[in-house]
């Protein structure tokens, strides 16, 4: 299977069941052990997240123009990759035995990509089963040449002597060959917004529109899209009891509807509850995955609330293993787009309404803000600019995006657009106190039974935003988040200051007048 690429020793495993993962892991990875939950525990090494500087793609005459060249996207020529490419390849062929799985990523067939994973360690193997879409027996013994190919040498480190790459980790693509190196980091996430960016290149291509988001389907076909960047309850949110999950993450927007990209969850676990997030906390299970989680040394059960290896604690498992789950992954056209931020800054309100004009600005400004530390007295929060909320996975410029939720929207003129705030009221980070998830749940309930478009609506100065004045079961004076703050002054103030933030950063990646004026207005 491997033959072509000069791998003729390795015992290969293709397609292994988790059972045999299992095994591998327990016998051959350091610290790898089963929970008391039945899930596998794995260690990620050095790397807990993704390394964003260490991402390159190959400058080529084909895509080269297509490209939103940058801090995001830096170019690598195609003798850099190759290189790399042959670092990963020499590292396969001194290993006894290689994980290779054959995979698919999208439900929908007409825009399904083929992928072939080749990886040296079974929780990567793991990892991959979970997070992308399993063919059936007949799909593998037909899946023929892979559309995409992902060689994950995590454990071995890059050589930054080779020109262009700067440290000992390297994450490469390259979208003409549809190719993905791995070097220097293995944390698995690497592999699943590495497909996820190729796929942001050629889904537009389609004219589909590719987005960091989750999806889910109320009982009479209604369907959300939760747009929001980690941390702002993409995954929390879309678990709903009420309502089929289609997906957690990552998905796309054709002529006929939305489908998942992927075939798993990769849930952050911090502070994880059965009482909070009870389908999250049940569907870690056997096949499941946890990685960088602390665990009791006697009991071997998980301590969510232990963050001392990394506060990205990570839980990966199939999306069946969330009861309501809608299998195959796909759903018609959005009812409700929900944008979520987690403002630190205590500014913004619960929930917004949006026009169509607004839904394109905070679309393209992709708002959060994250506290700056743990440390004792740091309370000024950072803001968090990323477009499309998702800038580390998108390949052309924001716009491109936007034109194409533009065009959703005008071909579905019912659909409404929400901003939802899930941090900060009453003052900012250190000083007011994060908006209760009950709170939150109850804005969601009732956007998607339809109450809430229909209430009252006043003006949120300065950011021109549409804010009700009562939701059922949410306290009406949270609603405006100045009635919160016991210095008015100061709210005024740290208001106009983010309203100026907003401005600046959309300077910066576009001057298109129109989508502009529908920002905040100093």
């Amino acid at each position: 299977m491997l033959n072509e690429f000069g791998i003729n020793n390795a015992e290969i495993f293709h397609n292994a069941l988790p059972a045999v993962l299992y095994e591998h892991a327990i016998k051959f990875e350091k610290g790898s052990v089963i929970t008391s939950t039945g899930a596998l525990s794995a260690s990620s090494g050095e790397k807990t997240g993704r390394s964003p500087k260490d991402k390159r793609i190959v400058k080529h005459p084909e895509s080269e123009k297509d490209v939103n060249w940058g801090d995001v996207n830096i170019p690598l020529t195609d003798e850099a990759f190759q290189e790399n490419k042959k670092i990963a390849l020499e590292y396969f062929k001194k290993q006894k035995q290689l994980y290779v799985l054959d995979v698919f990523a999208g439900w929908e067939k007409s825009c399904q990509l083929k992928v072939r994973v080749i990886c040296s360690r079974p929780y990567h193997a793991l990892f991959v089963s979970n997070m992308f879409i399993l063919p059936t027996k007949m799909e593998l013994e037909n899946f023929g040449e892979p559309d995409c190919i992902i060689f994950n040498a995590g454990a071995q480190s890059a050589d930054d002597s080779v020109f262009g790459v700067t440290s000992k980790a390297s994450v490469c693509l390259n979208l003409e060959a549809k190719e993905i190196v791995i070097l220097g980091t293995e944390y698995a996430g690497e592999m699943k917004k590495g497909i996820f960016t190729i796929m942001n290149y050629l889904m537009p291509k389609k004219n589909v529109l590719s987005m960091h988001c989750s999806v889910n389907e109320g009982a009479k076909g209604d369907v959300t899209v939760l747009l929001g960047l980690s941390g702002t309850g993409k995954t929390t949110l879309s678990a709903d009891p009420n309502r089929k999950l289609i997906g957690d993450d990552e998905h796309c927007w054709h002529d006929d509807g939305i489908f998942n990209i992927e075939g798993g969850c990769y849930a952050k676990c911090d502070h994880l509850s059965a009482e909070k997030e009870p389908e999250i906390f049940e569907a870690i299970r056997f096949g499941s995955l946890l990685e960088n989680v602390v665990l009791d040394p006697l009991t071997r059960e998980p301590d969510y609330n232990d963050l001392t290896i990394t506060e990205n604690t990570r839980a990966s498992y199939k999306i069946n293993y969330i009861k309501n789950a809608k299998v195959p992954c796909v759903t018609s056209h959005a009812s409700n787009i929900i944008f979520l931020t987690c403002d630190a800054f205590g500014v913004f309100p619960p929930v917004s309404l949006l026009t169509s004009e607004q839904a394109l600005y905070y679309f393209m400004s992709g708002y959060t803000a994250k506290v700056s530390g743990t440390e004792v007295g740091i309370k000024e929060p950072v803001a968090t600019f990323s477009a499309c909320f998702g800038a580390p996975f998108m390949v052309f410029p924001p716009l491109k995006y936007a034109e194409l939720l533009h065009e959703k929207l005008k071909k579905n003129p019912k659909i409404k657009t929400w901003l939802v705030n899930t941090g900060w009221t009453g003052g900012s980070y250190g000083v007011g106190q994060r908006i209760s998830l009950k709170h939150t749940r109850s804005i969601i309930d009732a956007i998607h039974d339809g109450s809430l478009k229909d209430e009252t609506f006043k003006n949120f100065d300065i950011f021109n935003l549409m804010i009700p004045l009562k939701i059922n079961q949410v306290p009406s004076e949270i609603l405006d988040p100045r009635n919160c703050w016991s210095n008015k002054e100061q709210f005024d103030i740290s208001r106009k200051k983010i309203a100026q933030m907003f401005i600046d950063n959309f300077k910066k990646i576009q001057n298109n007048s129109s989508i502009s004026q529908a920002g905040p207005q100093v």
